[in-house]
């Protein structure tokens, strides 16, 4: 029965006619269509290939795409700390356990890729000079849960484990942290169904408060509301652990966290929730307002209704907050930068680089590429333009999908692909600008 079922989502997908134009659901007015409601889900991931040899993904005219890194087991997230040296955070998702839907869920993620085995380590990519080629490669820090965001603040390395926030003692240039980190904050955690399990970790400039994201444990709250305690949110907390809130909730997945640079606003993209259509709920990227709530999971962009969760009797829930700008229904953005370099073309600057994993529950797929948004003055100033494509092939299978985005010592951008296993660099062909 599990395979009839997931054979026919699959074949609802392959059988279910084109999918409306998406260019309605981008921007900061985005067009919302009404919800669709389906017996079986649209389930269409793109199945997980290799690159070619010497093949790489597509950048604009003008830039030289490089394999920086490969030969890595499940690359997420990048972290470029201030002498040049880049630390990949490899983990994978764990497969789900319990009943028809995580066989189902486990099956979706094993053919896009993503239950290779979890790698639970950082490495350390080492440029000596500059080049844009690695030099030394070494295990930063192994051993740990799920490992994803990254920051160093004071005397201290931070890692994002999917259960708690650890930290290491670090010495500039070392090429090892120490063995076991100390925990300094606990995490909400499901074991065996731990939903979005990705942590990812900001620090203000001034290294007062850090931040972590921690996503929902489903879609909209299957598991009940009390599986959701402290989750779809952003907390905050002092480098010790202590007082530790939460900053904003109601986001259903927030992945990446930049501050943007001409602002110091804190800002998020968002993963947004699933089945309610091809074209529906937009992905979106937004400015962190402090004791906002985005909505999910009983309203999404605003106060559009989510009717598949009813409202908790006698409860009082605050007006929901608007996001900032649309990505598009199912793209799967995760990766968030603001490019503050001066490599890049002037058009560059003060934008943000975004990593769409790509989409699962749409019958054309959508994402697969780091797209930017141009801004001025603190605010999007345009089209989603795409930046890195490519990385599904002609067949539509994906050779790679896209995750974290960083600016490496040089001003080049680096891309971590986690299908591929490798972390591209994207650079001007010439460094004349």
């Amino acid at each position: 029965m599990k395979k009839i079922l997931l054979a026919a989502a699959v074949l609802l997908a392959a059988c279910g006619g084109r999918s409306p134009p998406p260019e309605s659901g981008y921007g900061a007015e985005p067009e919302l269509p009404a919800p669709e409601r389906t017996l079986l889900p649209t389930v269409n991931p793109a199945p997980a290939t290799v690159w070619p040899a010497g093949a790489a993904p597509h950048a604009p005219e003008g830039f030289t795409v490089t394999r920086f890194a490969e030969g890595l087991q499940h690359p997420r997230w990048v972290y470029v700390l201030p002498n040049g040296d880049v630390l990949v955070a490899e983990s994978s998702t764990k497969p789900s356990q319990g009943g028809i839907t995580a066989w189902i869920a486990n099956q979706v993620q094993r053919r896009a890729g993503a239950l290779s085995p979890s790698a639970d380590r950082i490495t350390l990519l080492r440029d000596n000079n500059g080049d844009g080629a690695v030099d030394e490669r070494h295990v930063f820090a192994e051993n740990l849960n799920q490992p994803f965001g990254m920051a160093l603040v004071g005397g201290y390395f931070f890692v994002g484990n999917t259960d708690a926030v650890v930290r290491f003692a670090y010495t500039p240039g070392a090429l090892r942290a120490g063995n076991i980190g100390e925990t300094v904050l606990r995490l909400p955690y499901r074991a065996g169904d731990n939903g979005h399990w990705t942590r990812n970790l900001i620090a203000r400039p001034d290294g007062s408060k850090i931040y972590v994201s921690v996503g929902s444990s489903s879609n909209i709250a299957d598991n009940g509301m009390e599986a959701e305690e402290g989750r779809a949110a952003i907390w905050e907390f002092d480098p010790d652990g202590s007082n530790a809130r939460t900053f904003a909730s109601g986001l259903r997945n927030p992945v990446g966290m930049a501050w943007n640079p001409q602002t110091g606003a804190l800002w998020t993209v968002v993963n947004e929730r699933d089945m309610l259509g091809d074209n529906l709920v937009p992905d979106y990227m937004t400015s962190v307002r402090d004791g906002a709530f985005y909505g999910w999971p009983f309203f999404y962009w605003g106060d559009h209704r989510d009717e598949r969760v009813p409202l908790p009797a006698n409860a009082r829930l605050q007006a929901p907050t608007a996001p900032d700008f649309a990505l598009g229904a199912h793209t799967a953005s995760l990766g968030l930068m603001f490019y503050t370099g001066t490599a890049l073309p002037e058009r560059y600057r003060n934008g943000a680089f975004v990593g769409q994993h790509g989409s699962w529950n749409r019958r054309e797929r959508v994402g697969y590429k780091v797209a930017f948004v141009p801004f001025e003055n603190g605010q999007p100033a345009g089209q989603v333009e795409d930046f890195l494509t490519g990385f599904l092939n002609e067949r539509g299978e994906a050779q790679g999908r896209p995750v974290g985005v960083a600016m490496d010592q040089t001003g080049a951008i680096l891309v971590a692909d986690d299908v591929g296993n490798i972390i591209w660099r994207v650079a001007p062909t010439s460094s004349d600008h």
